[in-house]
């Protein structure tokens, strides 16, 4: 796997000014980071996998807009710290139009989990290597994580990556994505309100 910056400029939002890069991997995906302050071993970091309905649309059937702006503005109180925001990860990697099929089953009755397989696809086909690529880039050994997915901490351990603190992104619940939520904490292992126990920070010395 191979990553290029390919663009940078300063990018003012609502949230603190932050520092805009796009990098492009080698299948010509189009990732964006936004950095603030001193970026470097133990920042914030968070790995935030694109969703157009919830990011862009406001959708209410997932938690992904709250989790993105949550974690934006925890980076500026910190006053520094690194937001990547994957694409292709569309729909845990099914992609939009695949993702927008699931919902009609979900319609139906079935979980996002159920959903995916009856199209055809893994609950979660998602990877993280670019990510991993944009982290060496900036130099990182080891970051503070904003996830509730452990699968976003292994990943990273499994690369080299220490993750020496874990910090649960917790949104609202709503009649709409109470059953998204449940199943990614019951049946994928998402880290719940009554788990940050069994999660405990590992801080670094």
């Amino acid at each position: 796997m191979t990553i290029e910056m390919k663009a940078s400029s300063r990018l003012p939002t609502r949230f603190g000014k932050f520092q805009l890069q796009v990098f492009a991997d080698q299948n010509g995906v189009e990732h964006l980071v936004l950095s603030l302050g001193r970026v470097g071993d133990g920042c914030l970091v968070r790995l935030h996998s694109e969703c157009a309905t919830g990011d862009l649309l406001g959708s209410l059937r997932c938690d992904c807009r709250d989790q993105l702006e949550l974690a934006l503005k925890k980076i500026a109180e910190e006053g520094n710290g690194l937001f990547i925001y994957m694409r292709g990860h569309e729909g845990r990697g099914i992609g939009l139009v695949n993702k927008v099929k699931a919902y009609a089953l979900q319609d139906k009755g079935l979980d996002t989990v159920d959903a995916n397989i009856r199209l055809g696809f893994e609950a979660d086909q998602r990877d993280y290597d670019s990510s991993i690529e944009i982290l060496r880039h900036y130099g990182l050994n080891w970051v503070r994580l904003l996830t509730n997915n452990r699968h976003k901490i292994q990943a990273l351990e499994k690369a080299g990556i220490e993750v020496a603190e874990h910090i649960p992104l917790w949104a609202a619940v709503n009649p709409h994505n109470e059953g998204y939520i449940d199943t990614k904490r019951r049946r994928m292992g998402h880290i719940g309100l009554g788990q940050v126990v069994q999660m405990k920070a590992r801080k670094r010395a």
